[in-house]
């Protein structure tokens, strides 16, 4: 399993699972401040067609491209089925924002191998590391 920082540093493109194109949603604030550190966004949310300037996908079956990790804005309940859709793309690590937590999320993904964090802010933790 990698550490924080490594996931962060080696990550070149993630896949944002609820990504709204409404500005004043916390995963439009944090996708944005995320492209403008050089992560690539694949916003995956059935309701968007294109957030930030990418093209955005109704799943994370339907992303063509190879994705590092997947980044969760949705409830906890939810998050079972977004764990075994990374792992299904090849994935490298699944990140569920802050309140968000679920243990069988997490026994799947971490049973295929995936890095896992959760219950914490992905812009937040960039930050603090100074990356």
């Amino acid at each position: 399993m990698r550490t924080t920082e490594q996931i962060l540093r080696e990550t070149k493109t993630i896949a944002v699972v609820g990504l709204s194109s409404d500005p004043m949603r916390p995963s439009f604030g944090i996708a944005k401040a995320l492209q403008s550190y050089g992560y690539r966004i694949i916003p995956v949310n059935p309701k968007e067609t294109e957030v930030l300037g990418e093209k955005a996908y109704a799943s994370l079956g339907e992303v063509p491209v190879p994705v590092d990790l997947v980044n969760v804005f949705r409830r906890p309940e939810q998050t079972p089925a977004v764990a075994r859709d990374a792992v299904a793309m090849g994935a490298e690590a699944l990140w569920l924002q802050s309140g968000i937590e679920n243990d069988e999320a997490e026994a799947i993904a971490v049973a295929a191998g995936l890095d896992y964090v959760s219950d914490r802010c992905i812009m937040v933790e960039h930050r603090k590391l100074g990356l």
